[in-house]
């Protein structure tokens, strides 16, 4: 069964499950009939997780049914916008920091502050890790686990090829050859050394950050058309010497798991966000292996920093606030629920919950906890929120500009020029 793709009753009818509120304490005892709407996307994996700490949370909740949707990446920001539109939202639902600012500029968010600490015992994540989720000085969701980007790679086509293995000061020069060297010893169809990263606003925002920019700055676009056309460049360049997957694989990536061109099996190499590598693991034959994106330089800045993997948001509409925060708040401390989620969605932000689940963690899931921890020296500081219209501007523009590029329907120059230009009219400080 599809998980990812259909929704769920969790309840009474449907799938027998539902989310329990408290951490630890006395869980109060609802009426009869309370219902909580949750809305998430992710993989089968994340789905089945989610679902089994529903049912934890059923047995310590009387009277409490959530109804939960779980589905894919473009699907759900459709959905969200219907129910924005219909002042129906979701009472919990699922965003991340790419979004959270533009949502919670639009008004689909609850400020949370009123149910910190009383509801919400997020004290112990400390105040950095709140600043994460605040926008305009207000609380606007709670971090699910922390996370920062990542190259992945097959290990074992890297150990067939005799390649060596891609370490923290590999630059993209280097990742450029190494890509190409792979295509090469794939020696089959459809199968390249990695993907055609043009079209991540996630990787360019590294890019940038290495040479000292970044995408956005004080509410506008932190980059230039030069700064465009350099990394335009650089990925048809690499393309042209078949060191990128091919356009038509590339643009199924809906920023997913299942549809990535590494999990689909066509490259030895992928870029995604690290708490990702447990689900890419589930479905790849090979073992997979993490490190930093490519730097500029060595001994350059990484370009990475400390990101809430995702987040939990109460929707603005909702008639549960205080019941949707107590079930945040189950999620982000209970120990046995830290335990069934694992790191699939961020090392905990939770010091008793990463304790806690140290011990049951598989190899895969020991290597994203040793990721995070590596990264500490490395990170520079969490940007300010993303502007109103960020999401507009990596779906509408961003993604499809890349992708007509690699179809060779423009130029790096051209695609560069268009991203500035439209990117500052869709880009609402």
């Amino acid at each position: 069964m599809q998980i990812n793709r259909r929704t769920f009753l969790m309840g009474s009818a449907g799938v027998a499950t539902g989310l329990a509120f408290g951490a630890g304490s006395a869980i109060p005892a609802y009426a009869e009939g309370t219902e909580l709407r949750a809305m998430w996307w992710g993989s089968n994996d994340r789905a089945k997780r989610t679902l089994d700490v529903a049912k934890l949370y059923e047995g310590k909740t009387p009277g409490v049914k959530i109804v939960g949707e779980s589905m894919s990446g473009d699907g759900y920001w459709t959905k969200l916008a219907t129910q924005m539109a219909g002042r129906a939202i979701a009472d919990v639902f699922q965003l991340e920091p790419g979004t959270i600012s533009d949502y919670s500029k639009r008004g689909a968010c609850l400020a949370l502050d009123e149910f910190v600490p009383s509801t919400l015992k997020v004290d112990a994540f400390g105040k950095d890790m709140l600043k994460l989720t605040t926008v305009d000085n207000k609380l606007y969701g709670i971090g699910l686990g922390l996370n920062s980007f990542a190259l992945f790679f097959d290990q074992a086509v890297f150990e067939k090829a005799g390649l060596p293995l891609p370490t923290t000061d590999l630059t993209w020069d280097e990742y450029a050859k190494l890509a190409v060297e792979l295509t090469k010893a794939g020696g089959k169809d459809n199968y390249w050394g990695g993907p055609y990263g043009a079209r991540y606003t996630y990787v360019f925002d590294a890019w940038l950050r290495q040479r000292g920019k970044s995408l956005y700055a004080d509410g506008k676009l932190g980059f230039g058309v030069d700064d465009a056309k350099e990394w335009y460049s650089f990925w048809e360049d690499l393309r042209k010497k078949g060191g990128t997957v091919a356009a038509d694989v590339q643009t199924l990536d809906q920023n997913t798991i299942d549809t990535n061109a590494l999990a689909l099996g066509k490259s030895a190499m992928g870029m995604a966000y690290s708490n990702q590598l447990v689900g890419y693991q589930l479905i790849s034959k090979n073992k997979l292996a993490i490190t930093t994106l490519p730097r500029e330089k060595k001994g350059g800045p990484s370009g990475h920093y400390y990101r809430p993997a995702l987040i939990w948001s109460v929707g603005a509409t909702t008639k549960n606030g205080e019941a949707a925060a107590k079930f945040i708040d189950f999620f982000v401390n209970d120990p046995d629920a830290g335990k069934i989620l694992g790191v699939e969605r961020g090392v905990p932000m939770s010091p008793a919950v990463r304790q806690a689940i140290l011990p049951n963690l598989n190899p895969t899931e020991q290597a994203a906890v040793r990721y995070v921890d590596l990264l500490k020296d490395q990170v520079g500081d969490y940007p300010a929120p993303a502007p109103l219209g960020s999401t507009e501007f990596d779906q509408r523009l961003f993604r499809p500009i890349a992708d007509e590029l690699a179809f060779e329907r423009t130029t790096p120059a051209e695609a560069a020029q268009r991203l500035v230009e439209e990117g500052k009219a869709t880009i609402r400080s």
